[in-house]
């Protein structure tokens, strides 16, 4: 039986599909009892994230977007060997864009524990600038890395940093790489959020990185979010799993977007 974090993370990704659910599908499709479904629904509805109704549970506000800690389970694996084949461009010295994000978040903690980046002294060997709380929290106990975060409204569902506040400071500085996590991409609309608050942010990143790295599983590809982020001719690079077929990577390639497969 797959853990709970595991299963929640499915339900509200069907309900977010679906827009309700009943427990005798969603058990049959997860392949667990229909207790456990009850339960994991009760719990899901305690936290104020789905809605029950008699027999199943109900969209309540997560339509296009879960929580960070419900994604974080999702291609784990890939998420990780994405994260260190992106961290393996950067150069000591640089300065590093990320937004949030589980993908980003990986290649922050990639970069945090290279050994050629943290030599166990003081000197700053890296400067990376985020809107993401969750990233500045691990980042912070590095003595070789200069953080800086920008100021902004927190958003609880990705623990971004949003709005004016968090602009104005991009507008200040100059990035090397900027690596930008998306909730889909492809070739027409390119990079895309589902919440436009986080789109304006990341445009923002975008606009001041010399080289524009997108990393995003194979799951993300070809597909279309709300928001637009940045279109495709800015992204430099794009970092995705070996999976990816190459029906979903040859248009970017065609672009003229290096791609990475890890």
């Amino acid at each position: 039986m797959a853990a709970p974090q595991v299963r929640w993370s499915a339900l509200l990704e069907m309900l977010a599909r679906e827009g309700r659910i009943e427990v005798e599908a969603a058990a049959a499709e997860l392949g667990v009892s229909a207790a456990t479904i009850r339960r994991d629904l009760d719990e899901l509805a305690r936290q104020q994230m789905v809605t029950r109704t008699h027999g199943g549970a109900m969209v309540n506000a997560i339509a296009y977007d879960l929580p960070l800690r419900y994604k974080a389970a999702r291609n784990a694996p890939e998420k990780e060997r994405i994260a260190h084949a992106a961290a393996s461009l950067v150069k000591a010295g640089a300065v590093v864009g990320l937004n949030g994000g589980t993908t980003t978040t990986e290649v922050a903690r990639a970069l945090a524990t290279r050994a050629d980046l943290g030599s166990g002294g003081s000197e700053i060997t890296l400067t990376i600038v985020t809107n993401a709380l969750n990233i500045a929290n691990e980042l912070v106990v590095r003595r070789h890395v200069k953080l800086v975060l920008t100021g902004g409204v927190a958003r609880p569902a990705s623990y971004e940093l949003i709005g004016p506040l968090a602009t104005e400071l991009l507008s200040q500085i100059t990035l090397d790489h900027v690596f930008i996590g998306v909730d889909a991409i492809d070739v027409t609309r390119g990079a895309t959020a589902h919440h436009e608050g986080e789109a304006s942010i990341n445009r923002a990143l975008a606009r001041r990185a010399q080289q524009v790295v997108v990393v995003a599983d194979s799951s993300k590809l070809a597909r279309r979010a709300f928001a637009r982020i940045c279109p495709v001719e800015d992204i430099q690079v794009l970092v995705t799993d070996k999976n990816a077929p190459a029906a979903l990577t040859d248009p970017f390639a065609a672009a003229g977007v290096e791609i990475i497969r890890a």
